[in-house]
């Protein structure tokens, strides 16, 4: 198919110093929670992105110096000349298919605890470290032999990068992580020697690094600055004027500027918070202050979107961290023709929370992220079917449709039954809450693809039980028949139904996403899931016109959703409609008319007037008809079944990423070796053990 002549402006080359990018789709830095615990992982991944098309392919941050780690997160490290051949592996990978490669060294001083090193953190000013928890650290202040040292070693990083063969090796002052962002906002750098005071002594390190860089690498390799725009936060923090100011005193030094805003939270928003493109108006006119390229990112999926900012001037090439992570082969698909195959990205940040676990990355969209190494798994391709034995697919949601997907790919004849008129299961109800619109993305993709496999057939209005599968006789029998939420309180604090909860209409997150609303003025929520759901639950209520009290045995709202830096907004957003916020307690009863909530702390309980409550606790696997299925197991042979599988929600409810996971394995272990538990599934780094 041919590509829309309109897009070809995103296939131009462009120079970056003394190298040429072959394409404007540029991968910028992103951690991935695998770092130099999985280096042979890392690299894959970012290998695979080359083969899709980026013209540019970057590390996350990597730290050139064991004074400043980042435990317990996990990212890629440059101390010495042992870590070279890690990261030589990376940059071969991307070398292999004709990109560029692009490394992020990293300080974090301030940011940065040093669990693993146990050195004291260094910082322009001595204060508490600031890290993305409360660490009881406090970082001292350097002095002028401290930085002339950290001159030297981001100098010799840069030659051990160079060594490497990376061809952009970055000056890194962005997102409120890097010391040098330290260094240039007032409230971090109180000193008042050359380094401190004035906007021209805040910005001398940072020049003297990139000049140290330019010197040690610039004749081979690129030297981009990263560099934050504004700090979302007034004049209590870097705002755009200054950084104007910042930019225009060292504007031609770096051979790119990717701009950023800090901190990491405000750059990598999700889709609830923020839409495609959100970073446009802090973009606006920056590429006026400088005569060198500009990246700049806006979780961009949309190709008309793309080659709009750059003919409107305010980029040079097209910054993408999490639209990568969803379809890796994006500009190749772009370069095509093919943009009904684009995967996009749905900005729910599970990706981020990789990083906060200190796991490998994964993706709702993409269940291969994080496993091209580990399972040999590729986003766009899957072996041949390996028998011609057909499938029968119960359950059109997440995993269903991941499932029927994949083996439709791989060759199998595949039924898939769905007992409502829709695509989707979780994900269609979900997608209509709050914010949630992009979440859809996910069925859409599927059931696109779904439409171009004449092996694949789909069956709507036909819930089917154990009876009716045993009277087709497909060999092979899928259930991912999803999960439906607890109205009985049980979740992690009540283990079994709540004692007393008579006299109130007691209802569940799936009964609002029915469109059932609570009768009355005032509803409580009692949120012992601490993910999304609760929230979006008060939000929807609240919206409504609802007196909305929400509570939770947790300590803050949504509480995991630290993991995917969206809790603060979450928060903000709830407080700013007026919901009543009571953390930190448990549910005790339920009676006509209120509510009895105790400390988690004291016991000391307290009543609150409530006309209904909706309770997000946990849910239960729709487990019909698996369990009746395993119950006549012996009659299998003679209806002709030859295994029955629960996936996803249906073996155990987790997240969308888990689910559409679950239904990539299966297909993928289809016909393979059986797997008894006796040994690992998967590749691992194994760590060699030193000379005694």
């Amino acid at each position: 198919m041919a590509r829309d002549k309109r897009l070809d402006i995103l296939f131009e080359p462009v120079e970056i110093g003394p190298v040429v990018a072959r394409n404007r789709f540029y991968q910028v830095p992103h951690c991935n929670g695998m770092g130099y615990r999985d280096p042979s992982a890392v690299a894959e991944m970012r290998g695979i992105k080359a083969a899709g098309g980026w013209a540019v392919v970057c590390t996350e941050q990597v730290e050139f110096h064991h004074t400043s780690d980042i435990t317990p997160f996990i990212e890629l490290r440059l101390w010495d000349d042992r870590d070279i051949p890690m990261l030589a592996r990376m940059a071969d990978k991307i070398h292999e298919h004709g990109s560029l490669a692009g490394l992020e060294l990293a300080y974090n001083g301030l940011n940065g605890p040093n669990f693993y090193g146990r050195e004291v953190p260094m910082a322009p000013t001595g204060f508490p470290v600031a890290s993305f928890s409360y660490d009881p650290v406090q970082a001292r202040s350097m002095d002028r032999e401290d930085i002339k040292n950290i001159r030297r070693w981001h100098k010799a990083g840069a030659l051990r990068a160079k060594q490497a063969g990376f061809d952009l090796i970055y000056v890194y002052a962005g997102h409120a992580i890097s010391f040098l962002h330290h260094f240039l906002v007032k409230r971090f750098n109180q000193r008042t020697d050359e380094y401190g005071g004035s906007l021209e002594n805040r910005v001398r390190l940072l020049r003297e690094l990139l000049i140290d860089t330019k010197e040690a690498v610039g004749d081979d390799c690129a030297v981009p600055c990263r560099f934050s725009l504004d700090e979302l936060m007034g004049d209590r923090g870097l705002e755009r004027a200054e950084a104007e100011d910042m930019i225009d005193l060292v504007a031609e030094i770096p051979d790119l500027w990717d701009f950023v805003l800090a901190g990491w939270e405000n750059d990598s928003r999700t889709s609830r918070f923020c839409d495609e493109g959100g970073h446009e108006k802090y973009l606006e006119g920056v590429k006026s202050l400088t005569s060198k390229p500009v990246v700049g990112v806006g979780r961009y999926t949309s190709p008309d979107r793309m080659a709009t900012v750059v003919r409107k001037g305010l980029v040079d090439l097209i910054g993408c961290a999490r639209p990568s992570i969803a379809d890796p082969f994006l500009p190749k698909k772009i370069e095509e023709g093919r943009l009904e195959d684009i995967r996009e990205c749905i900005g729910c940040n599970i990706c981020v929370s990789g990083d906060f676990t200190m796991s490998p990355i994964r993706c709702t969209q993409n269940p291969s992220m994080g496993e091209e190494w580990r399972k040999g798994w590729h986003p766009e391709k899957i072996r041949p079917k390996e028998s011609e034995r057909r499938i029968l697919v119960v359950g059109s949601g997440p995993a269903g449709l991941e499932a029927a997907h994949a083996l439709g790919k791989r060759g199998y004849e595949v039924t898939l039954a769905e007992k409502t008129t829709e695509y989707g299961g979780r994900v269609s109800r979900e997608s209509r809450l709050p914010g949630l619109a992009s979440w859809a993305r996910v069925r859409d993709y599927r059931v696109q693809q779904l439409g171009k496999l004449p092996n694949v057939e789909t069956y709507f209005d036909s819930e089917l039980e154990a009876s009716h599968i045993f009277e087709f006789g497909f060999p092979r029998v899928v259930l991912a028949t999803g999960s439906r939420w607890r109205r009985d309180g049980v979740g992690r604090y009540w283990l079994s139904p709540l004692p007393a909860r008579n006299g109130i209409p007691v209802l569940s997150p799936d009964d609002i996403m029915d469109g059932i609303l609570p009768e009355g003025e005032s509803v409580l929520v009692w949120d012992d899931d601490h993910y999304y759901m609760g929230g979006l639950i008060a939000e929807l209520l609240a919206l409504r016109g609802k007196r909305t009290i929400y509570s939770t045995p947790a300590v803050e709202v949504s509480a995991w959703t630290r993991s995917t830096m969206e809790q603060h907004f979450i928060q903000e957003r709830l407080i700013d409609l007026g919901i009543e916020i009571r953390c930190c307690r448990n549910l005790e009863s339920l009676e006509a008319g209120s509510a009895e909530l105790a400390c988690i702390y004291s016991g000391r309980s307290e009543r609150v007037a409530a006309d209904a409550a909706v309770l997000v606790t946990s849910r239960l696997p729709v487990c019909s008809p698996f369990s009746e299925l395993m119950a006549r197991k012996d009659e299998w042979s003679g209806a002709g079944i030859e295994d029955v599988v629960a996936i996803g929600d249906a073996l155990a409810p987790a997240t969308i990423a888990h689910a559409v996971y679950s239904g990539r394995r299966y297909a993928e272990e289809l016909d393979g070796p059986p797997e008894t538990g006796d040994f690992v599934p998967f590749r691992r780094e194994i760590a060699e053990l030193s000379a005694a």
